[in-house]
C-alpha cells in the first residue's frame, strides 16, 4: 500500500529512516535529529513527492544533502567513542558485539562520502546509478569511493587481526 498522506508515510517509513540516519552517523541522537530535519523538509514538498513512484529516493536524497550540510558547518564534528580493550573483549562471551563495535570504529575512519556509499550500497541495497544520483556525483566516483572504503576497512581488519596475534580465516 502506497502512503497517501504525509502522516501515513511517516508512520510506515519513520523507523527505517531513523535506522538509515543511524547507519550514516552512528549516533542515536544525531540520527533522530537528521531524520526530523529530513521529514520537516519533506513535509514542505509532500504534494510533489507523493506523486513520485519512489518517494524514498527523494527522502534519501534530502537526508544525504542535510548530512552534507551538517558536515560543512564548522561547529559540527564527530565524537569518537572509547577505545576497546581487546584482551577483555577476547574473554567476553558477546564477541559478536565487540566485533560490531570494532567495525563501527573502522567506519568512523572513512570519509563522509565513502561511508555514505557503503551504507547506501550495503544497507539500502542501492545500485551505483542510484547512489550517484543521491550523492550528485558520477557512477565512477561511487565505485572509487566504494573501492577505497572497502580497501581501508580490509586493511584495518587485517591490522586488528595482526594486533591480536593471528588471523581469522
Amino acid at each position: 500500500m502506497e502512503p497517501s498522506t504525509f502522516e501515513s508515510y511517516v508512520e510506515q517509513r519513520g523507523a527505517s529512516l531513523i535506522r538509515l540516519a543511524y547507519l550514516l552517523l552512528h549516533d542515536h541522537h544525531l540520527a533522530q535529529d537528521l531524520t526530523q530535519e529530513t521529514l520537516a523538509r519533506l513535509h514542505r514538498h509532500w504534494t510533489k513527492v507523493s506523486a513520485y513512484d519512489d518517494p524514498d529516493a527523494y527522502v534519501r536524497r534530502i537526508m544525504v544533502n542535510q548530512l552534507t550540510s551538517w558536515r560543512r558547518r564548522r561547529s559540527w564534528s564527530e565524537r569518537t567513542g572509547p577505545e576497546i580493550d581487546r584482551e577483555d573483549a577476547a574473554d567476553d562471551p558477546a564477541i559478536a558485539g565487540v566485533e560490531r563495535d570494532e567495525m563501527w570504529e573502522r567506519l568512523k575512519t572513512l570519509s563522509p562520502q565513502q561511508r555514505a556509499v557503503i551504507v547506501l550500497r550495503f544497507y539500502e541495497d542501492l545500485d551505483d546509478a542510484t547512489i550517484a544520483s543521491l550523492l550528485d556525483c558520477s557512477q565512477a566516483t561511487v565505485r572509487s569511493h566504494a573501492s577505497k572504503a572497502l580497501a581501508k576497512l580490509r586493511s584495518a581488519s587485517n591490522q586488528s587481526d595482526l594486533a591480536r596475534g593471528g588471523s581469522r580465516g
